[in-house]
């Protein structure tokens, strides 16, 4: 990929000079002078429905952006993307999630060699693993079939299967999921106190099987286990998403049971491979592979359709155009429906882990903005939560809404009133409320002049504010894969033009190494030199 400082490229700063002449207009005008608005900044592709409209943007804003995007060579990284070329320069990998999803007719290769063939064989394994447990031919130890399933990871091994297991709980089966991810031993104690040893499935994710967090968990619930089972039993009832074939034997896991990882897949895009097994036994097999379906066709849209009419690189360059230009901190993501309500916390971990970088491909400090604060809640709760702040705050906060045209239940009535609260939360974003509206209102309510001119200032609504609205037929697995795969190729353009790597995540280590010298001083009951601070924390914490 091209290595560019985006601030040095003609269209950044035209961008600079274009901001300064658009910065204070009110979208409200920009709807009033231009009644093809909304028209021109939509796009509709198969059962997504993305108005980009109502945003604090004009057509020579999006041809800059979209000149940006070509000065910083997003084209040919998008074809370096695809074709396994090791874009993640600092760990020599390459980034292929799409290749988990994508059609075996077309060769992906890594170091020369098609990767296609050994994720088919993986798919088999997890279908076959997966309709065995559903079904009940594979059993536990007392031959009883299972019922409960609990998956022990943390970061990508844990948000992604559980963000998909609970999106698309309307789809699952018979068996109860459950997740443990915190080392907190009230987390695991609390989920395993309720379960049945004999009837319950525990599957360990870790590329290493060394994680912390993860081993103790799976340490924790094995001992659990074996309070009520023989140890040639675990055998039976621990199978493990890993790439330490000797470390899980020596945990107890059958060869049989190990479902392997790449080092081409990161681990917070790593749910459409074996680290999803547990969203195929929650839903089935089938639908995990329309959750596949779907990421497949959102990667075909991003990879062939033109930028100007290209999802993932117009949210992307919106996105890019209120973080370096209008100097906006955050972005908001407020599902319609509540099934999505783990979502944003999902995206968190995929936009920030990834984009939270200050050194650029060059190894040089950056010296503008790069990554987003991503937060959100679904509406209405959302509504009630933190929407004051966007309305009438002081910050300038994008919002990301999702909506879906038809319910899963088919409560028309419930799915109208949730709806027009969708569409009217944009809308009041938009337009907000002028002193004289405010003022009218009033005196239709026989306030009196003075009682007017106290109140009014406090309900005055700027407006301004910019959203997005991406509208979707229905909540299905296959329209939860493409939303995700639109959310990561989103990531990827952005990478791209703040010339960074997205796909390593160094800034995690340094947490994780200091933890494990003070665990070590626990555990020998010395403490070593720290900072006052630390030092008195600790001597606090060890006082009991």
């Amino acid at each position: 990929m091209k290595n560019i400082n985006p601030t040095t490229t003609k269209a950044w700063k035209e961008l600079e000079s274009h901001f300064k002449n658009i910065e204070n207009e009110h979208m409200r005008d920009m709807f009033m002078n231009d009644r093809e608005r909304a028209g021109k900044y939509t796009i509709a592709w198969e059962d997504f429905f993305v108005d980009f409209s109502k945003n604090r943007l004009k057509e020579e804003t999006v041809d800059l952006l979209l000149q940006l995007a070509e000065e910083c060579g997003l084209k040919e990284a998008i074809e370096s993307y695809f074709e396994g070329k090791a874009i993640n320069q600092t760990e020599n990998r390459a980034v292929l999630h799409t290749a988990l999803r994508a059609a075996g007719d077309t060769p992906v290769e890594v170091d020369g060699k098609n990767v296609l063939p050994e994720v088919e064989v993986v798919k088999k394994q997890i279908r076959q693993f997966s309709e065995e447990i559903i079904g009940g031919t594979r059993k536990g130890y007392t031959g009883k079939a299972f019922t409960d399933v609990v998956n022990i990871g943390i970061g990508g091994s844990d948000l992604g299967p559980v963000m998909v297991v609970d999106s698309l709980k309307y789809y699952q089966n018979h068996l109860n999921l459950h997740f443990i991810s915190n080392v907190d031993g009230d987390h695991v104690h609390d989920i395993i106190q309720d379960l049945n040893p004999e009837t319950t499935l525990f599957v360990i994710v870790s590329k290493t099987f060394t994680t912390m967090e993860t081993i103790s968990n799976a340490t924790t619930v094995r001992e659990w286990f074996l309070k009520t089972a023989p140890q040639e039993e675990v055998a039976k009832h621990f199978v493990a998403v890993s790439t330490n074939l000797a470390k899980v034997e020596g945990f107890g896991i059958s060869k049989e049971n190990i479902f392997p990882m790449w080092d081409w897949v990161g681990g917070r895009f790593s749910l459409w491979s074996a680290v999803g097994l547990s969203i195929s036994l929650g839903i089935g097999y089938n639908n995990f592979e329309s959750l596949l379906e779907g990421a497949r066709k959102m990667d075909e849209h991003f990879r062939s359709s033109s930028f100007k009419n290209n999802i993932p690189v117009q949210l992307a360059l919106i996105s890019v155009w209120y973080n370096n230009f209008f100097k906006a901190e955050s972005e908001a993501v407020i599902p319609y429906t509540q099934y999505l309500d783990k979502f944003p916390s999902y995206l968190q971990q995929a936009i920030m882990e990834s984009n939270g970088k200050s050194v650029d491909r060059n190894g040089e400090k950056v010296n503008y903005q790069t990554g987003t604060i991503i937060w959100g809640e679904p509406g209405t709760n959302s509504q009630h939560a933190f929407f004051q702040l966007i309305h009438q705050g002081t910050k300038l906060i994008p919002a990301d809404f999702i909506g879906f045209k038809n319910s899963l239940f088919g409560d028309e009535s419930h799915h109208d009133k949730l709806m027009a609260n969708y569409f009217a939360q944009t809308e009041a974003l938009l337009h907000g409320k002028t002193e004289n509206v405010v003022e009218e209102e009033l005196r239709s309510m026989r306030f009196s002049q003075e009682e007017i001119d106290r109140i009014k200032p406090f309900k005055v609504f700027e407006g301004n504010n910019p959203t997005n609205s991406i509208l979707i037929e229905k909540l299905t697995p296959e329209s939860l894969g493409k939303l995700i795969a639109m959310y990561e190729h989103k990531i990827f353009v952005q990478g791209v033009i703040w010339n960074i790597y997205s796909y390593d995540q160094w800034g995690v280590e340094l947490g994780k190494q200091l933890a494990n010298k003070i665990l070590a001083e626990f555990e020998r009951g010395e403490i070593d030199d720290h900072d006052s601070s630390t030092s008195n924390l600790l001597k606090f914490y060890l006082k009991k």
